[in-house]
């Protein structure tokens, strides 16, 4: 019903910079948080930044100043700008979309496929 594509991601050096981008198709009647996560080998899937459908945001403490996360409303689309990256921010990370697929029908959780970052020189 819900379709989301990533895009973005790959190996850069430290202190380089990478953007990821998240578009969500289908049956959407209304979004209504959009977020990012990461999940490094051994460790468990962390949100790393949020906003919701009134542009408020959140972030992992480690990541604050560093990233950036934006969402177009009109293209059902969000961003993660990462900036200053560190080594430690090698993961895969994910996008996530909560909505609801019709005017009575509850919220869901949908995430996209995926996509790694490595950070290394």
């Amino acid at each position: 019903q819900v379709q989301l594509v990533q895009s973005g991601g790959g190996l850069v050096q430290p202190g380089g910079s990478l953007r990821l981008s998240c578009a969500a198709s289908g049956s959407i009647f209304s979004i209504y948080t959009m977020g990012w996560y990461r999940q490094a080998p051994g460790r468990q899937r962390e949100l790393v930044a949020g906003i919701t459908s009134g542009g408020s945001t959140n972030y992992l403490i480690s990541v604050k100043g560093r990233f950036t996360i934006s969402r177009d409303n009109a293209k059902n689309t969000v961003y993660l700008q990462m900036n200053s990256l560190k080594p430690e921010d090698t993961a895969v990370y994910y996008c996530n979309v909560r909505c609801s697929t019709g005017y009575d029908s509850d919220a869901d959780d949908y995430w996209g496929q995926g996509t790694q970052v490595t950070v290394s020189s």
